[in-house]
C-alpha cells in the first residue's frame, strides 16, 4: 500500500525534480532512490541538514560537488587482482577525490553548518592516491610524462626520432627529381610510420614499401627505403610506450584497490551532501521551510502549495499562481469531510496533504508557511482515482472496493488516511451508507481521515458526529469560477447545476432537471448556497474588521510615540531655561556683589551714586522673570489661526480645527488632537502677528548657500549660526533653505527645530525627504 500511495501522490516526480538539481552521479541516484524516512529524530536530522544546505547555499554559493561519477561499477572491475583500469576510469577517481577535499573544506568553512560539517568530516582526503593519480594523469584524460622516468625518457626519444624521420622525408619532398612522383607534398602516417603520397604512374621514381593505396587507385602510400630503419625503431619505441603506460595503470589500479573501503565510503558521503544541497535548491525554489514537528495526532499546514503545480515539465520553476490552502485538523478531531462543486480542488487538496506528508517524512522542505505545524504519520494510506480494470473485471467501484479492503487492513491511530470520493460509483443511497460505515470504523480506530464527497449523507454525517469535522471549497457565484480555498465547519454544495449553467447547458434542460429534484433536496440545496453565501460575507467582514482593527492599533501607537516626543521636547525645554536661569541669577549675583562692594567706600559721590543706582537697575532687568500664564476661559469659542497654551507640555500652539470639544493643534511643526479643557487661553483671542520691523542697515553676504551645514557642532555653538543663516537668507530674498544636522542622539537636531519654531519668520519646516537625507536634514520655509 505505501508504494501505491507514491504512486498515486505523485513522488516520483518529486525525486525527478530532486534529481534534476544534484551535481554528483551518486547524488542523482540517492536522489531517485529517495524514500521516506522512519524514525521521528532521522527525519528531524535530515530537515536540519536541509536548513544548513539552503543558508550555505544562500551565504557561499554552490558547493563544490559537480562531476563525481558513480565509481561502484569501476571499483569493482578492479577488486580481482592484477586487473586495472583504463586513463578515464581513473580520471574519474581522481575527480572524486579531489571534489571530496575541496568539498571538506567547503562544509567546515561556515559554523553555520555544524551537522554538515561532521557529516564532511567523514570524507577521506586520500592525499597520496590523489598525487599519484594527479602526476600520473593529465585534465585531457592523457598518461602524463612524469608518471615514469622510463615514460619520459621513451617519449623523449620518440619526439627526437620523429623530428629525424621527418626531416629526411622533407628532404625527399624537396628533390626536384623526384617532384613528378608526388601527388601531394606533405607527409602522413599509416600504421605508426610515415609515409608519402606518390603517382601510381610513377611509382619507379621512388624506392621503398607500398602500405596503402587511396580508394581511386591513383595515390601509393609508400614509405621510402631512406626512412625504413628509421620507421622501424619508431614502432619498437612506440611499442615500448604502450608497455611502461601499461606498467604504470597497473600501478596506479593496484592503489585504487587499496583505497576502495574508503572511496566506497565517500560516495556515499558525497552522495548524502549531494541530496541535502539539491533539497535545499528545491526548497529555495518553491519557498519551502519544515514546519514544526508535534507528538499529537494533528496538521496545520497554513498556506500549502502542491509543489507540482510550481514547475514546468522540464523542472524549471513556472510563473503561475498556485493557490494557498490551509489544511488542518485538530488533535481532538478524526475525520475531516470535504465537499463542494467539481474542480474545485479537493482532490488536489487531498493529493497536496499526502504529497507533504510523504515529503516530510523522506527530508524534503515543505512548501508552506513557517508557522506550521504536524504530526510525523507512520504510515499514509490513499485511494485516489479511478481503479477500474477490464483485464481484471473490476469497475470503478469495486477497484475502489479492493483499495477500502487494503486501507482497513492497515489502518490504525499512527496512519494518515486520504478517501477521494468516498462511497460513489454506485447507488448514492448505498454508497452513502457504506461510507458513513467506513469513516465510523476509522474514527473508532483513531486513524486521521480526510475524504471528498458529494454525498448529502457523508455532509450530515459530518455535521452530527463528534470528532468528525466538515469543509467546503469556495465557489464564487458571481463570477461563477472556485477560488481553491477550504472553509471550516459548514458542508459544501456541489453545484452542479451552476457549473453546467456556466459550461454552456441549456437553461431549458437546467430547469427541467431542477424540476426533477425532491423539495426537500431543492431546499437542502438553496440551504448550502445561502450558508455559503454567508460565510463569505462573514469572511470578508472579518477581514475588513482585522484591517481597521490593525490601522487603529497603528494610529494608537502613532499617538504614542508623538506625545512620547512632545514629553521630550518639554523635559529638554524645561531643563534648557533652568540652566539659563542659573546662569543669569549667578552672573546676576556676581555683578551685584561687584556693586555692593564699591558703595561700601566711603566718599562716593552723587554721579558715582546714581551710577551704581542705574547699574543694580540693569542688574534687575536682565533677570529672568516669570511669563504670565493665562487662567483656564472654557466659555469662550476658539477660532482657528488663534494662539493657546497646552497646560500640559507648557508649550504655545496654533489652533488648526476645533471640534466640538476636541482641539487640533498644531505645536512644534507637529499636529496633536487633545480636549478643550486642556487648554489655556486669553479672553481676547491671539493670531499670530507680524509685527513691521525698522530696517538699520542692509548687509548681503556675498555667495550665499542655502544650505547650513552644522553636523558635528554643538549646540551652543550651533543656535547662534543658524540664527546668524536665516537672517542671510531673508536678506538674500530666499524662500526655502536647508539645515543638515545629522541624527547623533537627537540633541542638535531638536535643538534647531525648537529654535525654528519659535521663528517668526519661519512659516514651516519639515525633514526631507529619505533620498536627501531624510530625517537628518530639516527643510525650512520662510516667508516671502
Amino acid at each position: 500500500m505505501a508504494g501505491h500511495s507514491l504512486r498515486v501522490l505523485e513522488y516520483q516526480r518529486i525525486r525527478e525534480l530532486l534529481a534534476m538539481r544534484t551535481r554528483t552521479e551518486p547524488g542523482r541516484l540517492a536522489a531517485l532512490a529517495l524514500e521516506p524516512l522512519s524514525g521521528r529524530e532521522e527525519i528531524s536530522a535530515a530537515l536540519a541538514e536541509v536548513d544548513e544546505a539552503r543558508r550555505l547555499l544562500d551565504e557561499q554559493g554552490e558547493a563544490p560537488l559537480g562531476g563525481v561519477a558513480d565509481l561502484r561499477e569501476a571499483l569493482r572491475r578492479v577488486e580481482v587482482e592484477d586487473a586495472w583500469l583504463d586513463i578515464e576510469a581513473l580520471a574519474e577517481v581522481h575527480r572524486a577525490i579531489c571534489c571530496a577535499g575541496e568539498c571538506r573544506a567547503y562544509f567546515q568553512r561556515s559554523s553555520r553548518a555544524p551537522r554538515l560539517a561532521t557529516r564532511a568530516e567523514q570524507l577521506q582526503p586520500l592525499a597520496g592516491l590523489r598525487a599519484a593519480l594527479g602526476e600520473s594523469i593529465g585534465p585531457r584524460g592523457e598518461v602524463l610524462d612524469g608518471a615514469s622516468f622510463e615514460l619520459a625518457e621513451l617519449r623523449a626519444r620518440i619526439r627526437t626520432l620523429r623530428a629525424r624521420i621527418r626531416q629526411r622525408l622533407e628532404a625527399l619532398l624537396a628533390d626536384e627529381q623526384l617532384a613528378p612522383a608526388f601527388q601531394d607534398r606533405l607527409i602522413t602516417e599509416r600504421g605508426d610510420r610515415y609515409v608519402l603520397p606518390v603517382r601510381a604512374d610513377r611509382r619507379g621514381l621512388l624506392r621503398g614499401f607500398v602500405h596503402d593505396e587511396s580508394g581511386s587507385g591513383q595515390t601509393l602510400y609508400v614509405e621510402p627505403a631512406a626512412t625504413l630503419e628509421a620507421n622501424n625503431e619508431l614502432c619498437h619505441l612506440l611499442h615500448e610506450e604502450q608497455r611502461e603506460v601499461r606498467r604504470i595503470l597497473l600501478r596506479l589500479s593496484a592503489a585504487v584497490r587499496r583505497a576502495i573501503p574508503e572511496l566506497l565510503a565517500n560516495q556515499q558521503v558525497l552522495g548524502c551532501l549531494d541530496l541535502r544541497c539539491a533539497a535545499g535548491r528545491l526548497s529555495r525554489d518553491y519557498g519551502g521551510c519544515a514546519p514544526r514537528l508535534t507528538a499529537a495526532p494533528e496538521f496545520d499546514l497554513r498556506q500549502a502549495r502542491h509543489p507540482l503545480l510550481l514547475f514546468d515539465a522540464d523542472g524549471a520553476v513556472n510563473n503561475r499562481v498556485a493557490v494557498p490552502i490551509d489544511l488542518r485538523l485538530g488533535a481532538e478531531a478524526r475525520v475531516l469531510v470535504i465537499s463542494g462543486p467539481n474542480t474545485g480542488g479537493k482532490t488536489v487538496a487531498l493529493k497536496t496533504l499526502g504529497l507533504l506528508q510523504l515529503m516530510l517524512a523522506s527530508g524534503l522542505h515543505i512548501p508552506c508557511h513557517p508557522d506550521s505545524r504536524t504530526c510525523l504519520f507512520g504510515k499514509v494510506l490513499a485511494d485516489i482515482g479511478d481503479e477500474q480494470d477490464i483485464a481484471a473485471n473490476l469497475s470503478t467501484f469495486s477497484g475502489h472496493l479492493r483499495q477500502v479492503r487494503e486501507v482497513l487492513r492497515q489502518a490504525d491511530e499512527n496512519s494518515l488516511v486520504l478517501l477521494d470520493e468516498v462511497g460513489t460509483g454506485t447507488d448514492p443511497v448505498e454508497g452513502g451508507a457504506l461510507a458513513m460505515a467506513l469513516l465510523e470504523e476509522l474514527r473508532v480506530r483513531r486513524s486521521k481521515t480526510v475524504v471528498t464527497t458529494h454525498l448529502n449523507l457523508v455532509k450530515g454525517y459530518a455535521q452530527l458526529t463528534e470528532e468528525v469535522v466538515n469543509a467546503a471549497v469556495e465557489f464564487d457565484p458571481e463570477t461563477l469560477e472556485p477560488t481553491y480555498r477550504l472553509h471550516y465547519g459548514v458542508p459544501g454544495a456541489s453545484g452542479a447545476f451552476t457549473i453546467a449553467r456556466r459550461m454552456g447547458l441549456p437553461d431549458e434542460l437546467l430547469q427541467r432537471a431542477e424540476s426533477y429534484l425532491a423539495p426537500g433536496d431543492r431546499s437542502g440545496q438553496q440551504l448550502l448556497e445561502e450558508l455559503n453565501r454567508l460565510r463569505q460575507q462573514a469572511a470578508e467582514d472579518a477581514a475588513e474588521a482585522e484591517r481597521l482593527k490593525r490601522l487603529a492599533g497603528q494610529e494608537r501607537e502613532r499617538r504614542r510615540v508623538l506625545l512620547h516626543e512632545f514629553e521630550q521636547q518639554r523635559r529638554d525645554l524645561l531643563d534648557k531655561a533652568r540652566r539659563q536661569a542659573r546662569k543669569l541669577v549667578r552672573d546676576a549675583e556676581t555683578r551685584l556683589r561687584q556693586l555692593f562692594e564699591e558703595a561700601r567706600g566711603d566718599g562716593l559721590s552723587t554721579p558715582r551714586q546714581a551710577e551704581l543706582a542705574r547699574a543694580v537697575r540693569d542688574v534687575a532687568a536682565e533677570s529672568p522673570r516669570p511669563a504670565p500664564v493665562a487662567g483656564a476661559r472654557p466659555c469662550r469659542a476658539l477660532e482657528p489661526g488663534e494662539l493657546v497654551r497646552l497646560r500640559r507640555l507648557g508649550s504655545e500652539g496654533e489652533v488648526v480645527r476645533v471640534d466640538g470639544e476636541q482641539v487640533d493643534l498644531l505645536l512644534a511643526g507637529k499636529r496633536l488632537r487633545c480636549r478643550l479643557a486642556d487648554l489655556e487661553f486669553e479672553s481676547r483671542p491671539r493670531y499670530p502677528g507680524k509685527r513691521a520691523a525698522r530696517v538699520r542697515g542692509v548687509r548681503v553676504r556675498e555667495g550665499f548657500q542655502p544650505k547650513l551645514l552644522l553636523v558635528g557642532s554643538r549646540v551652543d555653538e550651533a543656535l547662534p549660526r543658524l540664527e546668524r543663516f536665516l537672517d542671510d537668507a531673508l536678506l538674500n530674498q530666499q524662500r526655502r533653505v536647508e539645515v543638515v544636522h545629522g541624527s547623533g542622539e537627537g540633541v542638535l537636531r531638536r535643538a534647531v527645530r525648537e529654535l525654528l519654531a519659535g521663528h517668526r519668520a519661519v512659516t514651516a519646516f519639515h525633514a526631507a525627504d529619505l533620498s536627501q537625507g531624510g530625517d537628518n536634514v530639516t527643510v525650512v520655509e520662510l516667508e516671502n
